[in-house]
């Protein structure tokens, strides 16, 4: 059993949804935990208040309420890659997160994440990412260690005030030379019927990407993508509407069974670099990954 360090935290809303308890509302919250897992968490002081009190399954729902639980699954996956801290001051921290990694708790791991990794390295309780990346892309995280200016480095992604550099591996046809071409991708995303893909429908553009060829093989080429818009799942959605879905991608353009992770065939998307003007002290910033994805 692997449980977090940290607990995980809630508010009630405002409008009670048709519950009389706290855990009612925690087994609407989260249909995949079962009641009694949720007994047996308020019965060892696994689900309380922010004043350490316990809540109990009588505890009355309340709007606003703020409920910290902790995490725990029964088996959390070991992922064999080690992540590299690239850039440190004394309000962020940029490192590079290996494929498969994840960068905070979800699902079945709790504690093998980018984030803890680097709390229990650097002994700094308070670091925590302010963006994310998808667990099968690999490169730079932008974590912020100083509460007090963190909403200023949310701020760089929500505002689009960051350039980001990506790079990905398709598969072509060799017989045509892409090398120094670009193209200006602009489409509609929007969420499939499954929740965690995305699909290009019709409508006004909402996602932007410019994404270039850099080198080719006669099977394979290697694309520099910069996102203009941040979109879930956006880089990957272009490059398959330019014809050439990233290498490995179990998600587009089709579905792919559920199956253990391939450590051998991680989606071929690295995030390679940031450019920003940083908000604490107005000088330009410029951080780069030192590797690069390769061709075969």
């Amino acid at each position: 059993m692997s449980i977090s360090a940290r607990p995980s935290k809630l508010s009630l809303p405002q409008v009670n949804p048709g519950v009389s308890t706290v855990l009612e509302y925690l087994l609407l919250k989260f249909p995949a935990i079962g009641e009694a897992t949720w007994r047996e968490r308020m019965a060892t002081g696994k689900v309380h208040r922010d004043d350490g009190s316990w809540i109990t399954p009588a505890s009355p729902f309340k709007p606003h309420l703020r409920v910290f639980y902790y995490r725990e699954v029964a088996s959390e996956p070991s992922i064999p890659f080690a992540e590299k801290i690239l850039y440190r001051d004394e309000h962020i921290l940029v490192a590079y997160k290996p494929h498969f990694l994840p960068v905070t708790p979800g699902g079945r791991y709790v504690n093998e994440c980018l984030q803890q990794r680097l709390r229990k390295s650097t002994g700094i309780e308070t670091l925590q990412a302010v963006h994310r990346l998808d667990r099968v892309t690999a490169g730079l995280v932008l974590c912020s260690l100083n509460p007090e200016t963190r909403g200023l480095y949310h701020q760089l992604f929500k505002s689009r005030h960051i350039h980001k550099t990506y790079q990905a591996i398709a598969e072509i046809d060799g017989d045509k030379s892409l090398v120094g071409q670009q193209w200006d991708v602009k489409n509609r995303i929007e969420p499939s019927e499954q929740r965690f893909r995305m699909r290009v429908s019709e409508g006004d553009a909402n996602s932007h990407s410019v994404i270039r060829c850099v080198q080719q093989t006669d099977t394979q080429a290697l694309f520099e993508l910069h996102p203009v818009s941040g979109r879930r799942h956006q880089l990957r959605l272009h490059m398959q509407s330019l014809g050439w879905p990233i290498l490995n991608d179990r998600y587009y353009p089709v579905l792919q069974p559920l199956s253990p992770d391939d450590y051998t065939r991680p989606l071929q998307l690295l995030s390679k670099g940031f450019e920003f003007i940083d908000p604490v002290t107005n000088e330009p910033r410029r951080i780069e990954y030192d590797g690069d994805l390769e061709l075969k």
